[in-house]
């Protein structure tokens, strides 16, 4: 499984992993923890208040265990390693609404193209370049109750197209400065093409399974249909993501 998980993830961009119980175990401790975060933060929400980010919200240690329940790495196809707190990612029916903090057009694309981002690649300054300034090794997301609403979307494949052309683009330039060339043009190409090419995949999954993304994957988060189903607290996903120290690994390894 772990073999076929990873070469899923390599060639498609995306891998589903599960039911295993010790996912389901982790999911369990780990939705107890989210309600309580939900309960006492002051973090507000984005969106018009349909959106929870959550970024490092949920307190997992560094072995990625929480509540008394062990990070289930034998279940995954991936190497045990130090891992950042989890982020809590939810979402309420409505997703997404017009906000203060999002223009007219980030708002179209949000609800139109699901948000579709490349992680990583970060809009820096008031002219938003798009530098690499967090280079992960690869995307985690444990769904931690049942939904159908607001799944991850993935472009499949995408990560070939990205890979290839933001490597064109830093060609000629030392490596150890890739993390300070402004790569918005040739992302925004590159984008384009995944939109005209690849295969836009819904990812709904369930409490117990796990969704493995390639790094370079181009992901989204659809908007809320009438008929989703999630429970009260909304759609709940942890998700995480640990650093590589160089992006030129990031671009290169596979």
């Amino acid at each position: 499984m772990v073999t076929a998980a990873r070469d899923s993830a390599d060639r498609l961009g995306w891998h589903l992993i599960g039911p295993h119980p010790a996912i389901r175990a982790w999911a369990e401790a780990a939705h107890g923890a989210a309600l309580q975060v939900l309960a006492t933060t002051d973090e507000p929400w984005r969106c018009g208040g349909t959106w929870f980010v959550g970024v490092d919200a949920l307190p997992t240690a560094p072995d990625g265990s929480i509540g008394g329940a062990a990070f289930p790495w034998a279940a995954l196809p991936l190497a045990p390693e130090p891992l950042h707190p989890a982020q809590l990612s939810v979402i309420r029916p409505g997703y997404p609404q017009p906000s203060a903090d999002e223009s007219p057009a980030a708002f179209a694309f949000r609800r139109d193209r699901d948000a579709a981002h490349l992680d990583g690649l970060l809009p820096i300054g008031p002219e938003k370049a798009r530098m690499v300034k967090e280079p992960h090794a690869w995307i985690l997301g444990l769904p931690l109750a049942d939904s159908t609403a607001s799944p991850l979307i993935v472009w499949e494949g995408s990560h070939h197209i990205l890979r290839a052309a933001l490597l064109k683009a830093l060609a000629g330039h030392p490596p150890e400065t890739w993390g300070d060339i402004d790569l918005a043009a040739p992302y925004q190409a590159a984008r384009r093409e995944v939109f005209a090419t690849c295969r836009r995949v819904p990812l709904p999954v369930k409490r117990g399974q796990a969704t493995l993304l390639h790094r370079l994957t181009l992901h989204g988060v659809a908007p809320w249909q009438d008929g989703d189903n999630a429970p009260p607290e909304g759609r709940m996903i942890a998700y995480l993501r640990p650093l590589l120290s160089e992006v030129q690994t990031w671009l290169t390894a596979p």
